[in-house]
C-alpha cells in the first residue's frame, strides 16, 4: 500500500509539472534543447497531423499500459512512481544548462522546485520500498 504521505507529494508536484511544461513552452525549450530535438527529431520529417496523430497514439498505448499495471498490484505501483522519482532527477539539467550557457536556461524557474519534492518524494518512497518488504 503507497502511503498518504508519498500520495500528497505526488500530487503536489502534478501543478508543478504544468507549470514547468507551460513555462518550457512559453520559453521556447523545444527550439534549443538538445535532449528534446534528439528523442523527437524523428517527427519533423512528418507533417504536423501525422505527427500528432503518432504522437496521440503513443501515449494512449503508454496510458494503457501504465494503467494495466497500476491496477495489477502496489509493487508496480511503487516502480512507477520509482519512474517519476527518475523525472525529478532529470529536471536538474536546466540546472546544468543554465551554468553552462551562463544565463537564464528555459524552464528553469518552475524547475527550481524540483530537487526539493524529489528529495521529500525519494526519501518517503524508500520508506514505502521498505515497508512493502
Amino acid at each position: 500500500m503507497i502511503s498518504q504521505k508519498l500520495k500528497t507529494i505526488f500530487y503536489i508536484s502534478i501543478p508543478l509539472f504544468i507549470a514547468h511544461g507551460l513555462e518550457e513552452y512559453v520559453t521556447g525549450f523545444y527550439n534549443i534543447d538538445p535532449i528534446f530535438k534528439f528523442f523527437f527529431s524523428y517527427f519533423d520529417a512528418m507533417s504536423i497531423p501525422q505527427a500528432t496523430f503518432l504522437l496521440f497514439q503513443i501515449m494512449l498505448w503508454l496510458t494503457l499500459i501504465l494503467l494495466a499495471l497500476v491496477i495489477t498490484n502496489a509493487k508496480w505501483q511503487l516502480w512507477l512512481l520509482g519512474f517519476v522519482g527518475l523525472i525529478y532527477i532529470f529536471e536538474l539539467h536546466h540546472f546544468f544548462e543554465a551554468l553552462r550557457f551562463g544565463e537564464y536556461y528555459p524552464g528553469m524557474v518552475t524547475a527550481t522546485a524540483f530537487p526539493v519534492i524529489g528529495f521529500l518524494f525519494w526519501k518517503e518512497l524508500i520508506k514505502n520500498f521498505k515497508h512493502q518488504e
